[in-house]
């Protein structure tokens, strides 16, 4: 997966795009899934959290880039306080087809 932009402002946004190839002989679908990981938070958050898909057709052979948008919204999570924070630090960003088949990048929040 690529990134449009590797850092960005708490109240930035970005787009992560990665290509997607069926390599079969026949048409087929494909879910593209989109988790993140921060890295250091202040609270405890969960490994993966699944923040967005994108279902693409593909015809045999072909190949499609899925893009799939990263707001702040992605990013925020109830802090100590309670309050709905983007804390900066660096994050994981995995896409792949399941939780478990994934591929990542490094977004930045500064």
């Amino acid at each position: 997966p690529t990134l449009s932009n590797a850092t960005i402002a708490p109240d930035g946004s970005t787009q992560v795009s990665v290509q997607v190839t069926n390599s079969g002989k026949v048409a087929g679908d494909e879910i593209v899934q989109l988790y993140i990981r921060d890295n250091f938070s202040s609270v405890t958050r969960p490994v993966k959290e699944l923040k967005g898909f994108e279902r693409v057709s593909l015809a045999a052979g072909e190949t499609k880039t899925v893009t799939l948008d990263i707001t702040p919204e992605a990013l925020r999570f109830y802090d100590i306080n309670m309050d709905r924070v983007v804390e900066p630090g660096t994050f994981d960003i995995m896409v792949g087809n399941s939780s478990v088949n994934t591929t990542s990048t490094e977004l930045t929040v500064k």
